[in-house]
Formats: structure tokens, C-alpha cells, sequence
């Protein structure tokens, strides 16, 4: 029983993925022992209309098994409307949660919209699920060169939402050390696994890394489901850890 907090819908826009249909997302993630994935869209990157975007989104989901996909809609606080797509989120399609992508979308973190977003994502209650890298530098086409997204500005915003409930994606790799103690230590920030690295990554990582703010992330379908299995598999975990990672902090978060 996993939940995955990181899992995308739609194409990439560069490239086709496996799995990168509905029907063959789904039946990988009930193979590989996903009973609940957080899903976001690939088309929110790119996409200005990011309300059909959202809307699309949650009719894929509500098309899967009961309770498997749980929509993250995309808000982008420089659009002009980015208060209806958010509302839409929360009223309309009864999401848990939004995704945001501050690197494709043109704005820093230091910018006061996405101050008010936060704001407004603390005040309904939405988790903030925050995408530092969706792919890495090296492997970008050479027109569409995305930096990661700077988190410097985050401990300090963090430190006035003490109700806001933020995931980092794809951030254990472009962040490490001081940048990651800073953050934890700033609110609720949590992190998944998607993008660790080395042989036993996670344990070594628990050596320093608070228990209840990691999570089980995949990137799927952009990267394999199964790599992120593998390094539950090849680090010294208890049975405890590999349930509070695999679902219980999970829990725990859209509990609050």
C-alpha cells in the first residue's frame, strides 16, 4: 500500500513517455502496489489555459478507481485569473491540493503574488505541492532551458504560514545540506524521493533527516515507478519507516 506523491497525467511536452496514457498510467501504478497517487498534469507547464488543464485533470481522475488518483490542480499567480483557477481547485473539483511550477511560469519566489498565493492556499486549506525541477538541466532541449526554482526565499515566508502544509518535489538532489535543514526547520515542509541519488540514499539520509517529512515520490511516468521502489528496497529500512514514508506521513498531511 503506497501512496505516491508525485505522478503526473498527460504528455511531456518534449518527448513520449511509457504510460503516458490514462488506462496504462493506472494499470502500472495498481501493478507496482500504488493504492493513491497525487497527480498533477504535464500540461500545466505549458499550457495558459490552466483551467481546461484542471478541469481535464479531474475528469481523469474521477475516471480511475475510486480514491487511486488524487488531482493537484496547476495555479500560476501571474495570470490575471489565477484566483478563479484556484477557487476552481478547492470548490469545483474538490482537490486536495495545487502544484506549482515557479520556474516554467515566469516568477520567483520573492515575488508578493506568490506570497498571496500562499496565503490563499493556507487559508482553504490546500496542500502546496512545489515542483523545484521537473527535468534535469542536461537533459533539456536547448530552446527551453528551465532553471531550477531558488528556494532561498522560502524559510522566511514559511515562518508566517505556520498552517501551510508545503511538499517539495524533485528537490532531494538540487538541494542539500543547509538549504534543506533551513527549510525543515521553517514550517510543515516535507520532501519525496524521486530525485535522490546513491546506493542506501535513504537511509543515509534518515541519519539526518527527520522521519515524518519524507514521503514516497516517483516522477512517474518521467521516470520508472520501480526506481523509486528500489531505493525503499536497497536501504536498511524498519517496517516502520517504510510505512511512515510509503503512506502514513502521506496521511498524516491531508489529515491536518
Amino acid at each position: 500500500m503506497i501512496t505516491d506523491v508525485n505522478v503526473n497525467l498527460s504528455r511531456w511536452p518534449f518527448r513520449r513517455l511509457p504510460c503516458d496514457e490514462p488506462a496504462r498510467l493506472v494499470e502500472r501504478l495498481e501493478a507496482c502496489g500504488v493504492t493513491q497517487a497525487w497527480a498533477g498534469s504535464f500540461d500545466g507547464l505549458l499550457h495558459k489555459d490552466l483551467g481546461g488543464v484542471n478541469a481535464r485533470l479531474a475528469e481523469d481522475c474521477r475516471k480511475a478507481p475510486a480514491g487511486l488518483l488524487r488531482p493537484f490542480g496547476a495555479v500560476n499567480p501571474t495570470l490575471p485569473d489565477w484566483r478563479e483557477d484556484l477557487r476552481r481547485c478547492h470548490e469545483d473539483y474538490h482537490m486536495p491540493g495545487i502544484r506549482l511550477h515557479p520556474n516554467y511560469h515566469g516568477y520567483r519566489l520573492d515575488d508578493p503574488l506568490f506570497a498571496e498565493l500562499l496565503a490563499e492556499a493556507e487559508r482553504r486549506g490546500l496542500v502546496v505541492a512545489l515542483a523545484v525541477r521537473m527535468e534535469d538541466p542536461r537533459m533539456q532541449h536547448p530552446l527551453t532551458r528551465v532553471p531550477d526554482v531558488d528556494t532561498g526565499p522560502l524559510p522566511a515566508l514559511l515562518a508566517n504560514r505556520p498552517g501551510l502544509r508545503l511538499v517539495l518535489l524533485n528537490a532531494l538532489g538540487p538541494l542539500r545540506g543547509a538549504a534543506i535543514t533551513s527549510l525543515i526547520g521553517a514550517g510543515q515542509v516535507c520532501f519525496e524521493i524521486s530525485t535522490l541519488e546513491g546506493v542506501g540514499g535513504i537511509g543515509s539520509l534518515l541519519d539526518r533527516f527527520p522521519l515524518d517529512r519524507l514521503l514516497f515520490g516517483s516522477h512517474f511516468p518521467y521516470f520508472l515507478l520501480e526506481s523509486a521502489i528500489l531505493k525503499l528496497q536497497e536501504s536498511d529500512l524498519s517496517a516502520e519507516q517504510v510505512k511512515a514514508i510509503t503512506r502514513e506521513n502521506a496521511a498524516s498531511i491531508l489529515a491536518k
